[in-house]
């Protein structure tokens, strides 16, 4: 009897023995699993938000389509139209319609 509870306790046995799970280590799981699939964010050095700044200033003023890659804790983003406006008080700018924070811009290439 003292090998059955011994064998239970190594490895994975102790969830593999078990036929259900409690709401509370359900949740935590589904955490667990959330969070291990965040992406880490991509600083821009100096010379990398002039090349982006140039790129959204050139499409705003000439109307050309840019894709501006875009930070997402879960998935790749990309943002492609032309920029409207730029709104430095509140760090955003708008393309198609649609405001975004400029923080979160990773990359910007002009489409020609």
């Amino acid at each position: 009897m003292v090998t059955g509870s011994r064998k239970k306790l190594e490895g994975n046995g102790m969830w593999e023995s078990s036929r259900m799970m409690l709401p509370e280590h359900k949740v935590a799981l589904n955490v667990w699993d959330r969070e291990r699939h965040k992406r880490t964010r991509i600083h821009l050095d100096e010379q990398e938000w002039e090349d982006v700044s140039r790129a959204v200033a050139q499409s705003m003023q000439q109307r050309e389509p840019i894709k501006l890659k875009m930070y997402h804790e879960f998935e790749e983003l990309e943002i492609i139209g032309i920029v409207d406006r730029v709104n430095q008080l509140k760090s955003q700018f708008m393309v198609d319609g649609e405001w975004f924070l400029i923080k979160n811009i990773e990359g910007a290439q002009l489409e020609n």
